[in-house]
């Protein structure tokens, strides 16, 4: 799920939610006939011209002319900044009446031609433009905007792609925020209205601050000015996951790090553990990291743990000493998990594992469409053939149940791989699709136990468990299953469907701890906390996975990032767990 709803053909990348910048007072400045911004006089100019002239400065450095400003603030006043903003991207075509052509001479100081913002685009040094001339409402340097719209870009949304990147991205950056602008826009129209994403009030707060301190570049916390993954720059530190993807160890492995620097103010208990899809956009986990205490992500693929791949990064502040897996270890390969399919399989499929476990499953038309392209041949099919069947099946990870027949996996052979119970998600009035996309969205759970059996001898007696963004219990069932008895389990979860599994897997399961289940992290704030951790004396383990919409599939390159509605509640998470931190510290 994309970001934003697309409702109308206007290209508009801004979000709905963006942040709400404090009132001015009513500007000083005023447009005199010579077009010169003069300075009213008097006690009451004084204080306010220094707020309007500080507005009309912030806007004239972005490179809107003086003149533009100083017009658009005596029309709309100075309440808004981001109404001001968007009325001079777009003052010369709403606002302003036609204006007759200007051709635009070189600037003396640059080779290439600079734009006026009350005329037309055109080269100088070529009078026959391939493209229209259109007014355009603001000045860039080096002639980046006339480029985009010679290269045929629409003018809105080159003005869009310079305004988010700023002015000393390259002309490849800009061109690349534009397609994948226009590819994410395409396939959110084609989603049915009840998917189309909508911004709510609800992530506001979170929103200004991420675009406060990650666009704007604004001054953030003292935490969250460092960097990590061994001091590189965003944008390189970002393409440098591990290859291979076993994080600080696993059990099929000898190599194992132990010994990690944990920042103090990250230090447990309580104890966190976080986690989301390892192939976020870029910067993503470097933003996470820097809200987490500064901790280093550790990056695993659960491919290592069962026979499916799971690529995802944790930010925990556990110790890494005497881990140990989940006994029986699962099966690693599609034969070893599903011995059935043996008999069936094609000596030209060569998989020996499925790829990660989606929230949508291949139709009843593409298997049927598979099994009349392979049963024309007697004997193997032909390249061609064998290529698009390989490539369905890795999509969509079907397996041979028959002759010439792939079938999708069973909810009950995907709660298998993940390493819940059987019939963890089925009965109770769930339908197959309900359990197909609460699968799809879960943890794996013989990874998460591997991270968290270090917590069976720190807490032989029980934990306090917070579960933010609980899914179908992921962290439960893998703390249960280390025998770790679970005594107050606090669940804060969305979804009516995944509390009911939850609460029918604590009652088949005869938990004899106490399971407080909500429906909103929003809703968790200080009051609330401080009642629930008076009553059981505090948190051992904070745990989330907070959504992943706008991080992962054709997502994963739309620079929506933690700016979406859904993935930005990952800033709940660090929220309510630095206000657990804070007032367990308090009451020691």
């Amino acid at each position: 799920m994309g970001d934003s709803g697309i409702e109308s053909d206007n290209f508009d990348w801004n979000t709905e939610d963006e942040l709400e910048i404090e009132n001015f007072q009513s500007s000083c400045l005023t447009v005199v006939p010579n077009g010169e911004a003069t300075t009213g006089s008097g006690e009451a100019s004084s204080s306010a011209g220094s707020s309007g002239s500080k507005l009309s400065d912030h806007f004239v450095s972005m490179g809107f002319p003086i003149e533009m400003v100083c017009k658009v603030i005596q029309e709309h006043g100075e309440e808004n900044e981001d109404k001001l903003l968007e009325e001079l991207l777009t003052y010369s075509v709403l606002k302003s009446a036609p204006q007759s052509p200007v051709k635009i001479e070189p600037d003396p100081c640059s080779s290439d031609c600079a734009v006026s913002s009350w005329g037309d685009l055109s080269d100088s040094d070529d009078t026959s433009s391939d493209y229209e001339e259109t007014p355009k409402s603001v000045s860039v340097n080096d002639g980046k905007l006339l480029s985009l719209v010679k290269m045929g870009y629409k003018e809105e949304e080159a003005l869009i792609a310079i305004e988010r990147l700023g002015l000393k991205s390259s002309l490849e950056e800009l061109v690349d925020f534009i397609s994948v602008a226009q590819i994410v826009k395409a396939e959110d129209v084609l989603l049915p209205p009840e998917d189309q994403p909508q911004y709510g009030d609800h992530a506001k707060l979170k929103k200004q601050r991420y675009y406060e301190y990650e666009v704007l570049g604004r001054k953030k916390p003292k935490i969250r000015e460092k960097r990590i993954l061994n001091n590189e720059d965003d944008e390189d530190a970002a393409l440098h996951l591990p290859n291979p993807m076993i994080g600080f160890g696993i059990p099929t492995d000898s190599t194992f790090i132990t010994h990690r620097k944990i920042p103090r103010e990250a230090m447990g208990p309580p104890y966190f553990y976080y986690e989301n899809v390892a192939l976020a956009p870029k910067g993503v986990w470097q933003t996470i990291s820097r809200f987490l205490y500064d901790v280093e992500p550790e990056f695993v693929d659960s491919k290592y743990f069962c026979a499916a791949a799971r690529k995802r990064g944790y930010i925990h502040n556990l110790p890494l000493e005497n881990r140990f897996p989940l006994l029986p270890l699962p099966p690693r390969t599609i034969s070893e998990a599903f011995p059935l399919t043996r008999r069936w399989w094609p000596s030209w499929d060569p998989r020996t594992k499925l790829n990660c476990l989606q929230t949508c499953i291949g139709s009843a038309k593409l298997t049927d469409r598979i099994r009349k392209a392979v049963e024309n041949y007697d004997g193997e099919p032909p390249q061609h053939v064998q290529k698009f069947v390989l490539d369905q099946c890795r999509k969509w990870n079907l397996v041979w149940v028959g002759r010439n027949k792939v079938a999708p996996l069973e909810p009950d052979e995907v709660e298998t791989l993940l390493g819940f119970p059987r019939n963890h998600t089925r009965g109770g009035g769930i339908s197959r699709t309900d359990r197909y996309k609460s699968l799809g969205n879960s943890f794996q759970v013989d990874t998460v136990a591997y991270h968290l059996s270090v917590l069976k001898e720190m807490y032989p007696n029980g934990i306090n468990l917070l579960s933010l963004f609980s899914g179908i219990g992921g962290a439960e069932v893998a703390l249960h299953r280390l025998g770790i008895p679970l005594k107050t389990v606090v669940s804060v979860e969305k979804s009516e469907v995944n509390r009911n599994i939850v609460r029918s897997w604590w009652e088949q399961t005869n938990q004899k701890g106490n399971l407080i289940d909500m429906d909103d992290v929003q809703q968790l704030d200080g009051e609330r906390l401080e009642q629930l951790m008076n009553t059981f004396g505090g948190f051992d383990l904070v745990v989330g996975g907070s959504p992943c919409n706008n991080l992962a599939g054709s997502n994963r390159v739309s620079r929506d990032g933690l700016e979406g509605k859904e993935s930005s509640l990952f800033f709940d998470y660090f929220r309510i767990l630095d206000l657990v931190k804070n007032m367990m510290v308090k009451n020691e």
